[in-house]
């Protein structure tokens, strides 16, 4: 959530902040706004409420800043509402500043600096930043000002910093948000994630906890808290330009649900070695898995309903018992966690506050911990035991679809692997598990290709607030994450319920024609889903099935059906292809009502405060 970016450089810093904010949309935002050291060395401010059209009217009207150094921001409200006033940048004195996270003793040391007499106009608790670094900064030396600031901050933060007195510097800190450093020729950036500047260097440093970064002239130079200078690795992105633009797709949901059957493989192919799944690579051997006595798989949202498919592909197949938990709850519930547990914890990006606090608690405890990211420098994949680094590429739109299939397929794999180590099943039906995971790229296509029908099905939702999905094991899991993902972008009400549940409650619901999405897949239970969805049925809805391909259903029991392809693949790996129908359903349901499904409302892409 929230976005920053920096710049020092030859280019024009206003076309550099902006084109920069527009590549981290995708983290949420409802405000914006600029700094730019212009050429008489004063600081130009503009910001506003609302998208980046509005900034762009703005600077239409108020003139563009013209310079070679500045900060930008976009603002996720959290402490005030969205307004010009509580838009970043927040300048006091002579410090202007950006800042994602949330200061928790904000209130403390405003009071602190208002005794001092300092002048507060917003009313976020990013405006004590600006005051505190303006406060220390009595000696004229920017380091220290920041390295004495720090030392009062709790909470998270990540800081780009402008001094008055310094218009040829950036500075920038962190903690506990995300903030990368892009290393140009002449020229460096500060950035909340590789996409902002991928269009000018492949080449990054990634900024610790507690780390501190200046950008001038002569380069980037790095300190740790005390301000003792520190060298840094320099990286190179893997993704490249292409891969975090539209090519040609009207937006990016639709791009990265086209995406899904080369990056499942992808994937796939990055943890199988001579035919099956090999985790030696990042520390994980047969012998630690003999030891491990419970599993725990903590998670937020979509990663989450991942996660419930992950528990029931383990337990079903390596039989190991394993608990599903919000990673938000996790952290709280005081669990019964500890030496010869694993914590598998899941996250898009690696940087969810909730998660990563999960996988603290773990390792606190003792537990062993492995990471399932789709960002190899995130905090997650470099503070957890072990890492796998999942292949979707950049994930621009908001709804992760991409992401979860391939975090799918990778707790496949290692069900396959916690299987044969614990010796439930031999090799050859280890290698044949896994010869049946590689199929489902081609099912997953054959899934996409459905998306006229899907569409047809999204045209008939139009007019519907609210709808229901059921389904039982995997499909129960995958209804979970086909309702999430049409309330994200479509605003419908929509809840989801093991369709056993109907009797205790959820039936009382149903009204004439509510729209109940059945998803249907597993063979072995589908007479039990018929006879739920007879139920519903009988008081009135309107029942849209998602189904194997040949299924039949008595007399008028479904009023839509779309029939899914999946070849001769087991029950258990129809969730790969058979989620991409339903994130088709809810994209072009949210383009039929007229939202953008890459920027839903209220929602962020990297949740990175509690």
């Amino acid at each position: 959530m929230c976005g920053i970016v920096g710049y020092l450089g030859r280019r024009d810093c206003t076309d550099v902040l902006m084109d920069g904010l527009e590549k981290l949309e995708y983290r949420g935002y409802d405000s914006a706004g600029i700094a730019v050291f212009e050429e008489n060395n004063s600081i130009k401010t503009v910001k506003t409420r609302g998208k980046l059209t509005a900034m762009k009217e703005k600077l239409t009207v108020e003139g563009k800043p013209l310079g070679h150094c500045g900060i930008g921001h976009t603002r996720w409200a959290t402490h005030g509402e969205p307004s010009d006033v509580n838009s970043h940048p927040h300048s006091n004195g002579r410090v202007t500043i950006v800042h994602n996270g949330i200061i928790e003793n904000y209130a403390e040391l405003k009071e602190f600096l208002t005794d001092k007499g300092y002048k507060f106009l917003s009313q976020t608790d990013s405006e004590v930043v600006a005051c505190l670094l303006d406060y220390y900064y009595s000696e004229r030396n920017p380091l220290r000002a920041i390295t004495e600031t720090l030392k009062e901050l709790r909470g998270s933060y990540a800081l780009g910093i402008l001094f008055k007195d310094f218009p040829d510097r950036v500075y920038a800190a962190r903690r506990g948000s995300p903030l990368i450093v892009g290393v140009g020729e002449d020229e460096s950036f500060i950035e909340s994630d590789i996409p902002a500047f991928l269009k000018y260097t492949k080449n990054y440093a990634i900024l610790e906890d507690d780390e501190i970064v200046c950008l001038d002239n002569n380069g980037e130079h790095f300190f740790d808290v005390h301000g003792t200078p520190i060298q840094k690795e320099i990286q190179t992105a893997e993704w490249d330009v292409e891969q975090a633009q539209k090519c040609g797709y009207p937006h990016f949901m639709l791009k990265e649900i086209h995406e899904q059957p080369e990056v499942v493989k992808k994937t796939i192919d990055s943890i199988v070695k001579d035919g099956v799944p090999d985790f030696s690579g990042i520390g994980l051997t047969d012998d630690m898995i003999r030891g491990f006595h419970r599993v725990f798989i903590v998670a937020c949202g979509t990663a989450m309903h991942a996660g419930i498919v992950g528990r029931y592909a383990i337990e079903k197949l390596a039989r190991l018992p394993v608990t599903v938990e919000i990673a938000s709850e996790f952290r709280y519930m005081d669990p019964i966690v500890g030496e010869g547990d694993l914590v598998i914890v899941v996250s898009q990006s690696g940087e969810t506050a909730d998660t990563k606090a999960g996988l603290e608690l773990a390792k606190t405890r003792g537990a062993k911990t492995l990471a399932i990211v789709n960002v190899k420098y995130s905090a997650i994949a470099r503070e957890a035991d072990m890492c796998i680094n999942t292949l979707a590429g950049p994930e621009i739109a908001v709804a992760s679809t991409k992401a979860y299939s391939v975090q799918i397929a990778s707790l496949y794999l290692l069900a396959f692997r916690f299987a044969y180590a614990r010796g439930i099943i031999l090799e050859d039906e280890l290698k044949r598990l896994t010869a049946q995971l590689y199929k489902t790229p081609k099912a997953i296509q054959d899934a996409i290709d459905q998306s006229s029908q899907c569409q047809f099905i999204a045209s008939q939702l139009i007019n519907t607030e609210t709808l229901f999905f059921i389904g039982r094991g995997f499909d129960y899991a995958l209804s979970l994450e086909g309702s999430l993902k049409l309330k994200e972008i479509t605003y419908i009400h929509s809840e989801a319920y093991a369709a056993g549940e109907l009797k205790h409650g959820t039936i009382s619901l149903i009204e004439q024609n509510i729209p109940v999405i059945t998803v249907a897949t597993q063979k072995h239970i589908l007479e039990k889903t018929i006879s739920n969805m007879e139920e519903v049925k009988a008081r009135g809805a309107y029942i849209i099935a998602l189904c194997r391909k040949g299924t039949a259903f008595a007399g008028k029991t479904v009023d839509l059906k779309l029939e899914l392809d999946f070849g001769d693949i087991d029950d258990m790996f129809v969730p790969l292809p058979t989620v991409c129908a339903l994130q088709l359903i809810a994209y072009y349901s949210s383009v039929l009502r007229g939202n953008d499904p890459d920027k839903p409302r209220n929602l962020a892409k990297s949740v990175t405060t509690e």
